[in-house]
């Protein structure tokens, strides 16, 4: 399934000529070779004004991206599974301000990192428990074995924590490991990326008594008719994922990364709340137009309107922004002006940022250099899609709010 655009751009605020600039500025990275291909596409008031794509998805064989071309999305799964637990949450399943010891006792009794080193670390106890928005606003005190910027995520990396778990460990093991770590600070006194999302997704297996995967298909996909998102290809849907790259440190093109790429093609012991999804541009759109619409979307409705509103507004203690209260090894954008709601960073401020948005608008994107955002003012989506690891590589997520912005003319 592709997107196709729906409506003539001019006929809802846009100018054609300048939406086309978001072809020819990255079609330069696929004709310089610093992508390999990718994906876009741009909505106003549910309707598609704009939706191209360039280049290969698999360079080595010559496949062309396509319209059904399927995509590791990586951390625009966290988005997913917030949504997951605030279904739940709908239902009184429990309380933002609940324990998450509750259901999850090995993390009870935690301990706070102090000083000292990976070999000898000193901690001190935690004088707050780890709530449920502690999980769902990073501000919990777990941390990322991959961030390499803390004592406390080399011991995440000593324990085998790092982009990726030891492939014997389910959700379950990891989320018992992670009780065992000491945390990076005190629960809801910083910002730090994290683990958490995870965390959230064992906690919504252990609330619902489901597997993750199964609430996913149950309650969220089959609902949005998302029926290109998935856990692992197999099969013929094989041939349509993308392959995945990084960028050689003596040219800067795209140079293939099959050491993390082939784990795609493997049905994962742990179900990745905060990374593990594959998915497709219409998928992702109709995800997308969910939020939008204020929970529902094609007649089915996730959430309630209001609980939207809730979760896309900045729940950072005091309404600080992450410039403010991150704990730093986040380079994939200004943080200055961002809060963050329950899932998903939030625009409190365009201005420190020197890009333009709306205030209100919210976002996240993939280490492989995906990207989405929702702006409820001016009632737009935008998705990008490409396989380029890390995110940071580029500057690719401000020069799409760039073109897309400066080509709204009403």
């Amino acid at each position: 399934m592709s997107v196709a655009r729906s409506i003539d751009p001019d006929q809802i605020g846009f100018d054609p000529a300048r939406l086309a600039r978001i072809d020819e500025h990255f079609g330069r990275y696929v004709d310089d070779g610093r992508l390999a291909g990718w994906q876009a596409v741009v909505t106003r008031r549910g309707e598609v004004v704009h939706s191209s794509a360039r280049g290969l998805r698999d360079r080595e064989s010559g496949a062309p991206v396509e319209g059904d071309t399927l995509w590791r999305i990586y951390s625009m799964t966290k988005p997913v599974t917030s949504v997951a637990a605030m279904m739940l949450w709908e239902e009184g399943r429990f309380e933002l301000t609940d324990e998450i010891s509750r259901w999850l006792p090995e993390f009870a009794d935690l301990r706070v990192y102090s000083k000292g080193s990976t070999l000898k670390p000193y901690t001190v106890p935690a004088v707050e428990p780890i709530r449920v928005w502690h999980l769902l606003t990073h501000t919990s005190g777990l941390t990322y074995g991959f961030m390499q910027t803390s004592v406390v995520d080399g011991l995440y990396r000593a324990a085998g924590y790092d982009l990726y778990p030891p492939s014997d460990v389910d959700l379950a093991g990891a989320c018992a490991a992670f009780g065992q770590l000491p945390l990076l600070f005190q629960p809801g006194t910083a910002w730090g990326y994290s683990v958490a999302t995870d965390v959230l997704g064992r906690l919504v297996e252990v609330v619902s008594g489901q597997s993750l995967d199964a609430f996913f298909a149950d309650r969220i996909f089959r609902p949005l008719g998302m029926t290109d998102t998935r856990w692992y290809v197999e099969g013929d849907d094989a041939v349509r994922l993308a392959a995945l790259y990084a960028p050689d440190p003596r040219t800067g093109r795209a140079m293939r990364y099959d050491k993390l790429g082939a784990l795609a093609y493997q049905k994962p012991t742990l179900l990745s709340g905060g990374g593990g999804l594959i998915s497709s541009a219409a998928d992702y759109h109709r995800f997308t137009q969910m939020l939008l619409r204020g929970g529902e979307y094609d007649g089915a409705r996730l959430l309630g309107s209001r609980t939207v509103r809730f979760m896309t507004r900045n729940h950072l203690p005091g309404g600080q922004d992450l410039g403010t209260l991150s704990t730093g090894g986040f380079a994939e954008t200004t943080l200055d002006g961002i809060g963050f709601g329950l899932g998903f960073a939030v625009v409190d401020d365009p201005i420190p940022s020197r890009v333009p948005s709306s205030v209100g608008e919210y976002y996240w994107g993939g280490v492989a250099s995906t990207a989405f955002w929702v702006d409820p003012v001016e009632e737009i989506t935008a998705l990008f899609f490409t396989q380029l690891m890390p995110s940071s590589t580029y500057p690719i997520r401000p020069q799409l709010r760039q073109l897309v912005y400066s080509a709204l003319v009403d």
